[in-house]
């Protein structure tokens, strides 16, 4: 069974259908996801709200052959909205975690590329994951953000030039 006939099905109300479709995208939506939100329940949640909207909301897909766009746009919503009702939450000092212990006391204190992200706003940190995470053109980023494709370009440079500054800031670079 195609996968547009699974969607043209789902959204005349077939669960199974739906449940077809979302597991073939469910691994995608988890790590989406995940980039944002940095833990493991975290991600699920999102992944669970994301099956809830996108199934009380299939029959507002137009266009079938964009249904993961579709999802990972959703993913993208539901992510920003679980770190922003986030930031309520008080945060430990860092100064304050040597009190506390570690896991692993054997830590390397490099910058990850992680890290590098994480000093990103959430658009440019959108824009660099959809491309080079998950390969999305740049065509199909302007859609799923509903930007302008020049504005979705310059945002990436943009971006890239900023992770260039942070990483040789960090003396990591050659």
């Amino acid at each position: 069974m195609t996968i547009i006939s699974l969607i043209k099905k789902a959204q005349k109300g077939d669960d199974k259908a739906f449940l077809i479709l979302f597991q073939k995208h469910e691994e995608d939506i988890y790590r989406m996801a995940y980039v944002y939100v940095k833990n493991e329940s975290d991600a699920l949640d999102v992944v669970q709200e994301v099956a809830y909207r996108s199934f009380k909301k299939i029959n507002t897909l137009k266009n079938p052959e964009y249904f993961k766009t579709w999802l990972i746009k959703i993913t993208i919503s539901c992510s920003i909205d679980l770190v922003k009702k986030n930031k309520k939450v008080v945060q430990l000092k860092p100064e304050y975690e040597e009190f506390l212990g570690s896991e692993d006391e054997d830590v390397s204190l490099s910058i990850t590329l992680q890290e590098l992200l994480e000093q990103l706003n959430e658009d440019e940190k959108s824009i660099v994951i959809l491309r080079f995470y998950e390969g999305y053109s740049f065509k199909e980023i302007s859609e799923m953000l509903n930007i302008p494709l020049g504005t979705a370009k310059s945002v990436l440079y943009r971006s890239l030039g900023k992770l260039r500054k942070k990483f040789k800031e960090a003396d990591i670079s050659e």
